[in-house]
């Protein structure tokens, strides 16, 4: 284990990312254990990892659940269980990709926590399966698994406390590829707006969300992806923890990490698309603009010519119809009039060709 306290460091986090994005890690590392079987069930938290031991093997189903990460305490408890080195050095390491692996008397899964809460936060959840326990590791305190502790608090209710720990393994994943469909339906709600946005009123500020909304969904196609793969691995490879009755419920999983992909793929078209959609509402009001321009600047030409023909410094002296508004008392307000009709008569030809 001194190889495990010696390669742990937090790494950091860059935009778009498998990286942890949760605010912080649990400052108290807790340890909560649920014990259950058909006609028993046994929940508490204990304070070190020594009060663990009871439950390496025995005829209940042990659910052993840290909030927090500690090299020391990991390194106990993969002294206690046995777990491989390699496996703990990944749970420490929060920036792994959802994988399987298969070690010597347990599996090792790693898997991603979503929410979205004005922005996508994600959290690593590191599980070990063994012959008779689950253990699970999370970064920071707070989980989805409450549904599945209230199936095993309801003896009466469903089949989870007949059954294994590798189908309390497979109700634990299940509840996790669930949180995807909540953060969809949130981005498409925003997706939606953004659209509408882009139509009525672009604006710099409506691209840089879509761009954010765009990074999100890589990052959930960069979780979704593999984690479909983990279960598919769970559901077809020879795993001695996982019985042929899992794999039943496993397959139903892994129809979901299929719509969520169909969903994430989806929405990044969407997404996509609304970057034409902005340059083309950009385009639009921009040609609306040299429209306008343009008509105003087609009803002043005919006016400044006039004005240009009549106003140009001739000698008044040298002919009588040069300069007429300094001969003629009707001068100045007849080429104001024969402005004023000229610009009414193109603005009524411009109104008949639905220039204006």
């Amino acid at each position: 284990m001194a190889l495990l306290r010696k390669r742990f460091h937090k790494p950091g986090t860059a935009p778009g990312t498998l990286a942890s994005t949760g605010p912080r890690r649990a400052e108290r590392v807790r340890i909560q254990v649920i014990c259950y079987g058909p006609q028993h069930l046994e929940e508490k938290e204990v304070a070190s990892v020594a009060e663990l031991a009871p439950y390496r093997a025995g005829p209940h189903v042990a659910w052993i659940n840290i909030e927090g990460l500690d090299a020391a305490l990991l390194g106990a408890l993969g002294d206690l269980f046995e777990l491989h080195p390699l496996a703990l050095e990944d749970v420490l390491n929060t920036g792994q990709r959802p994988k399987i692996e298969d070690y010597p008397g347990h599996q090792f899964l790693v898997v991603r926590s979503l929410d979205y809460d004005g922005g996508l936060e994600a959290e690593q959840i590191s599980f070990f399966l063994g012959d008779h326990w689950v253990i699970t590791v999370q970064e920071i305190p707070g989980d989805s698994f409450d549904p599945v502790r209230d199936r095993i608090r309801t003896g009466g209710r469903g089949r989870i406390r007949h059954r294994g720990p590798d189908y309390l393994a497979y109700a634990l994943l299940d509840a996790l590829v669930d949180e995807f469909f909540p953060v969809l339906e949130t981005l498409g709600e925003r997706i939606e707006e953004l659209e509408d946005e882009l139509v009525t009123d672009p604006s710099p500020h409506t691209i840089r969300e879509v761009h954010h909304v765009k990074r999100d969904l890589l990052v959930l196609r960069r979780a979704a992806y593999p984690e479909r793969e983990v279960i598919h691995a769970m559901e077809r490879e020879d795993c001695p923890q996982v019985t042929a009755e899992t794999r039943v419920f496993l397959r139903d999983t892994y129809d979901h990490t299929i719509q969520v992909m169909d969903m994430i793929e989806t929405y990044r078209e969407l997404a996509g698309g609304m970057v034409d959609v902005y340059l083309s509402s950009l385009s639009n009001r921009m040609n609306e603009v040299m429209k306008v321009l343009t008509v105003i600047s087609t009803i002043f030409i005919p006016l400044t010519f006039i004005a240009g023909i009549w106003g140009m410094n001739f000698d008044p002296d040298s002919s009588p119809l040069n300069m007429p508004e300094l001969r003629w008392f009707w001068g100045y307000p007849t080429a104001l009039l024969l402005m004023a009709a000229i610009a009414g008569a193109l603005v009524v030809f411009f109104k008949r060709k639905g220039w204006l």
